[in-house]
């Protein structure tokens, strides 16, 4: 495995920490409001390196904010509904649409990756089985996936013209800055802000770490690491985030895993694996060694 593919599976793996995380903090605040809260902190890490950002960068920022956004409000109000081991398996079908809207887009498919995905795909169903559905929650989670897979796209094509650092933060801030928007719109009435930081204040160690490690951190890596990885296959490489997430799940929140997720499990990491495994032909009889 290339450089490039261990910082995706280390992002995948900080990722993963993030559903019970947002599943416990989402018994004091709204999807909204984590997700707010967690880019605002975000934001300010990252603000420094927006100030020299050119206009192409904040606009390319912008772009790949508001997506981004969409999937992570849509994947904290899912957490409100279902387990975070359903919503990280929910979110983890971006893998199989990364591919086709990437033909949509005039792209090719590779049959290796596309076998993964599917792979992938199936092992990630086998492990939702174990969750109990909720229409709100799934739909919710379901327009995450599209969106994120809507975001590695954008990402791919985008970070070829920016720097890494720049990129990721001009998203960020944008971030924040739409995210902040809407948290104050919705909490303009009464109290409501005042209310807000004291239901905050049992979480704020979370919202710190959502903020500066799994936000700011993680997406600055994500831009260096997919620099040099196709969308396809950094789709099948983020599909390992439902296995980290039902670990994190079991050890923070005791979620449990039957058989079946633990056999769906082992078959997202052996996608993963075939997603990376570089064939070689066959020597031909006669050939040399």
């Amino acid at each position: 495995m290339n450089f490039s593919v261990l910082v995706l599976l280390f992002v995948t793996l900080v990722w993963g920490t993030t559903f019970p995380i947002i599943r416990a903090a989402s018994a004091h605040l709204d999807g909204v409001e984590i997700t707010a809260l967690r880019f605002l902190v975000a934001g300010i890490c990252m603000l420094p390196f927006a100030f020299k950002a050119s206009r192409a960068a904040w606009r390319a920022g912008l772009l790949l904010g508001f997506v981004a956004l969409v999937s992570y409000v849509t994947q904290a109000v899912g957490l409100e509904y279902i387990s975070s081991n359903r919503s990280a398996f929910i979110t983890s079908l971006n893998v199989l649409m990364v591919p086709f809207l990437g033909l949509l887009l005039g792209g090719r498919l590779s049959l290796q990756i596309v076998s993964a995905a599917v792979l992938a795909c199936t092992g990630i169903g086998l492990m939702s089985w174990e969750g109990g559905s909720n229409l709100i929650g799934d739909s919710a989670t379901l327009v995450c996936a599209l969106s994120y897979a809507i975001y590695i796209i954008l990402l791919s094509r985008l970070i070829k013209n920016h720097e890494s650092r720049t990129l990721a933060a001009t998203q960020i801030v944008a971030m924040a800055v739409m995210s902040g928007l809407w948290l104050l719109v919705t909490h303009l009435h009464g109290d409501a802000l005042m209310t807000l930081a004291v239901r905050a204040e049992p979480v704020w160690l979370s919202l710190l770490y959502l903020g500066v490690v799994a936000s700011a951190g993680m997406l600055f890596l994500q831009a260096v690491g997919q620099r040099h990885v196709p969308a396809e296959k950094a789709a099948v490489i983020y599909a390992m985030e439902p296995v980290f997430a039902a670990l994190f799940g079991w050890l923070w929140l005791h979620e449990t895993l039957g058989v079946r997720g633990f056999v769906g499990g082992a078959m997202v990491v052996l996608a993963v694996i075939f997603g990376e495994w570089r064939f070689t032909p066959r020597a031909k009889a006669g050939d040399t060694i």
